[in-house]
Order: structure tokens, then C-alpha cells, then sequence
């Protein structure tokens, strides 16, 4: 479920080979057991006479290896193979000494090179530079790996566009089989669900986060509807607290990319922040110059990149932000013909850069605030035309903005055709949907005024 969920989700998914860390245990024991296994077919090929019982197996894994490409319709290369790897003709070989394994070495490799993708010939071709036996083999099942890699995802190429269409029935019913295992398995999703309820209800966070209920037209009703529950419950993955609180279960899948949104949207808040403060002492001249803004947008963005790193220090970074801003506005006033910041208002502009390293700070709360709006409006709007612009102060990072939200609103949307079904049934059940559901039957009644109800 969670490989066909990716797949769908991300359109760049791709299995990687595995590579474990150098100084890792693992590693340490793959490589004693693996020298341990060359160098005992070392020591069997160097008898007199050879013993072969170990190479044959290997000749074995590589034929079925080399079976496992194949396509139903290779009926000759399968033919091929089965002829030339027959491991019963080869065993009779090595017992009567006439068993050339450096002829069974070079019609592997033939046939790595006429099966392997283009990107691996180089690989295949370096194998027949290798002479001697026991590192040929080793090189050979190293590239056999990764040949591996390669028809895995050749095969999620292939079946991507015949899960994409079947992929929202495929998860829930996945999904539908696992709770019937753990009946437990919506028992956070409950809590995040009838908590954003409360919030709406309640308006308990209203300055944090924007009030979905109100967007969605719902607020003359008592209860908020699903809907707009939904949108916002989604919305406050944003503001989650990772290390104390545990996921809700149904978006557990995609636990990694909402920590993502939500760190890209404090980087944004923050760039946003200052640039905000930074245009509003600049000259009108300069603040409209879309190359300037361009210009020190990027120059924020590079500063603020390892924002999120355990040894990054936001409070040092806006300091040197503050001196480049400061640095770059006088240089841009005076090839304008301005008046170049005096000291005093370096100062002022440095000081409120500074204060950006706070979440409290009243300016990164504006922005926050704002951001979210953007997101909710478009999370509303994502099926209307045209989509909304950036608020107002967020122009100079309005690109960076839109493609959070086309990635972010992508994602919800998908999560709520595969879940919205269990969503639903958790907001009647656990919550008061009274109102809610008098307005639907009336609309059902208006609708269709021939209906008996």
C-alpha cells in the first residue's frame, strides 16, 4: 500500500539501491561474511583438481537472475539461457574436468549487455577487462544488482498509469482490510478530527489559523461542516508538533512531506518577514524594481537555506542577513540616484530583521497568518478558475508560495478521496451534525421535489 501510494504521489518515485552507512555494524558484517564467501571460492577454485560445488550455485542465481528480465515474449533468450546455463550439463563438466567457467563468464556477460538499459553498459563492458575468476563473479553479481534496481523501476513506470486510475480504491481497500486486523487505527484521526471541530466551533485558534468554516460558507450554521473540517484539520498538519504528538493515522504515509510543507513554510515566513520590513523603509524607486527584488530575495534564501539544520542559529543568520540587506539597499538607492540609508535606519531595519528569529515576533505572525489564508483559500478554490493571488506583502515570494500550495492542495485532495469516507463517518458519529444535515435534506428536497423522503 505504501509503495502504490508513493508511486502515485510522486511522480519522481524511483527504487534505490541500497547503500548502507561505512561506519554502520551492518556494513561491517556484510563485508566480513561477503570476503568470507570469495575467498572460500577462491581457495575451492585453486584445488587440484577444482571443486566447483560453490560456482555452480553462483551460475545458478545468475541464470535465474538473468530469467527474472525477461519479458514473455524473449522465448529465444529464455531458450538461450536455459541451453547454456544447464547447471546438470555443467555439473557433469566439472566432473569429468572439462568445465570451462571462463566461457559460462563471457556468455553472462553477453547477456547482461544485451538486457541490461543503456545506462549500465559501461558497467557490463568493464566486466571483460576482469580476469581472474572469483573478482569477475563478485563484479558481475554487483552489476546484477543494479540491473535489479533497474527492472524494479521499469515495472513501477509501467504500471503507473493503470494504478493511478485504480489507486483511490486500491488504498481504501487496503486501508479497509488492516482496520478490520487493528480497530484502533482511527483513533488519532479521531482526535485530529474532532478537534479541528472544536476549533471551528469555538474559534479557538483563530489567530494562528484562518477560519475555514467562514470560507466555505457555513457559518450560519451551528455545526461546520465536513468539508470545511476537513480542509482545516489538514491545515493544522502544518502547525504539528512532531515530537510530542503522534500522526494521525491515515496521512501516516505521507508523515515526511508534511514535515517538508511545514518547513518550507517557516523558511517562506521568515523571507517573507524580511523582505516585508526591507521593502517597506526602501524607496518606492527600488521596492518596484522587480530585478533588485529578485536580487535579494535570492540572497535571503541563500542565507536562510540550512534554516532548519540542528547547527543552524537563525538568530546569527539574520544577522548577517540584516548587514547584507542594509549593504545591498544603499548600493541600490544610490545607483538610483537615492539618498543611501542613513545610520539610524540601518539600524532600525537591522533591529527588525533581527527580531524575526522570534515566532512572536508580530511581523512573522502577519506573514504566518497570511500564508495560511493563501493556503486555505486555495485549498477551497483548487477546482475554480482563476486560483487566488498572494496576499498582500507576500508578492516577492508568491512563486515559492504557489508551488508549496499546488504540492500541498495535490496531496490533500488525493487523501481526501481515499479517506473522506472514514473522515465522514468519524464527524456524524462523534460530532453534532444536526443543522448540517437538515440543510442536505433539504437541498436533496430542492433538488428533486418528486422525491419522497
Amino acid at each position: 500500500m505504501t509503495i502504490a501510494h508513493e508511486i502515485v504521489i510522486n511522480g519522481d518515485f524511483r527504487i534505490k539501491p541500497v547503500e548502507l552507512p561505512e561506519d554502520s555494524l551492518e556494513k561491517k558484517v556484510k563485508d566480513i561474511v561477503h570476503k568470507a564467501f570469495w575467498d572460500c571460492l577462491s581457495v575451492q577454485l585453486c584445488e587440484d583438481p577444482p571443486t566447483y560445488d560453490r560456482a555452480i550455485k553462483l551460475v545458478g542465481e545468475i541464470k535465474e537472475t538473468l530469467l527474472s528480465f525477461l519479458l514473455p515474449g524473449h522465448t529465444r533468450l529464455r531458450n538461450q539461457i536455459t541451453e547454456v546455463l544447464d547447471l546438470d550439463l555443467i555439473k557433469q563438466e566439472a566432473e569429468n574436468g572439462a568445465l570451462d567457467i571462463s566461457k559460462l563468464a563471457e556468455f553472462i556477460i553477453g547477456m547482461m549487455g544485451t538486457l541490461c538499459a543503456p545506462v549500465r553498459d559501461e558497467e557490463v563492458k568493464k566486466l571483460k577487462d576482469i580476469k581472474e575468476i572469483v573478482p569477475l563473479f563478485r563484479a558481475i553479481f554487483s552489476v546484477l544488482d543494479l540491473m535489479k534496481v533497474d527492472m524494479a523501476n521499469f515495472a513501477v513506470s509501467s504500471i503507473r498509469p493503470h494504478l493511478m486510475q485504480q489507486s483511490v480504491e486500491y488504498e481504501r481497500k487496503q486501508f479497509q482490510e488492516f482496520l478490520e486486523k487493528h480497530p484502533n487505527s482511527l483513533d488519532f484521526v479521531t482526535q485530529w478530527l474532532e478537534e479541528a471541530a472544536d476549533d471551528l466551533m469555538n474559534q479557538k485558534y483563530r489567530n494562528a489559523l484562518p477560519a475555514v468554516g467562514e470560507a466555505s460558507g457555513s457559518g450560519d450554521s451551528p455545526g461546520p461542516d465536513p468539508v470545511a473540517v476537513q480542509n482545516y484539520a489538514y491545515l493544522k498538519l502544518l502547525k504539528w508538533d512532531h515530537l510530542h504528538r503522534p500522526f494521525p493515522e491515515t496521512v501516516l504515509m505521507d508523515h515526511s512531506r508534511f514535515q517538508e510543507f511545514q518547513l518550507q513554510l517557516e523558511q517562506l515566513t521568515v523571507l517573507g518577514a524580511v523582505l516585508l520590513v526591507t521593502f517597506s523603509m526602501a524607496a518606492p524607486g527600488i521596492s518596484s524594481r522587480a530585478d533588485f527584488a529578485e536580487k535579494l530575495k535570492m540572497i535571503v534564501k541563500i542565507l536562510l537555506t540550512d534554516m532548519h539544520l540542528p547547527s543552524f542559529h537563525l538568530e546569527d543568520a539574520l544577522t548577517t542577513v540584516g548587514e547584507k540587506v542594509c549593504l545591498e539597499v544603499s548600493s541600490c538607492l544610490s545607483l538610483c540616484g537615492f539618498s543611501p540609508l542613513t545610520t539610524d535606519k540601518e539600524a532600525v531595519l537591522k533591529g527588525q530583521i533581527q527580531a524575526m528569529a522570534s515566532p512572536d515576533n508580530p511581523i512573522r505572525r502577519i506573514v504566518d497568518s497570511r500564508i495560511l489564508t493563501f493556503l486555505e483559500t486555495y485549498l477551497v478554490s483548487s477546482h475554480q478558475k482563476p486560483l487566488p493571488t498572494a496576499p498582500g506583502g507576500l508578492g516577492p515570494v508568491q512563486t515559492e508560495l504557489e508551488e508549496v500550495a499546488i504540492n500541498f492542495v495535490r496531496l490533500v485532495n488525493y487523501n481526501k478521496m481515499v479517506f473522506s469516507p472514514y473522515y465522514d463517518a468519524i464527524l456524524i458519529r462523534n460530532v453534532c451534525w444536526v443543522t448540517w444535515s437538515e440543510v442536505i435534506l433539504i437541498k436533496f428536497r430542492l433538488k428533486d421535489k418528486s422525491s419522497k423522503v
